[in-house]
């Protein structure tokens, strides 16, 4: 049986909600291995002169635990 641990992180984009996800997936694949999943549970963004200036995904990334295969 697997075991998958799940971790929760931020990504950014000056461009679109899908680049901050995107971030998010890629960053956390730097450190972590095996990535399986993702869901996106928070949506937002920084807004300066009525503009919107950068996106932000809140995410939770799911992995399996090593020797639980």
């Amino acid at each position: 049986m697997t075991v998958v641990k799940v971790i929760e992180v931020v990504g950014e984009s000056k461009d679109s909600w899908d680049g901050a996800v995107r971030d998010a997936v890629k960053q956390a694949s730097k450190t972590v291995r095996n990535i399986s999943g993702v869901e996106i549970y928070n949506l937002t963004a920084n807004v300066q002169n009525g503009d919107v200036v950068e996106y932000k995904a809140n995410c939770k990334i799911a992995f399996p635990v090593d020797g639980t295969e």
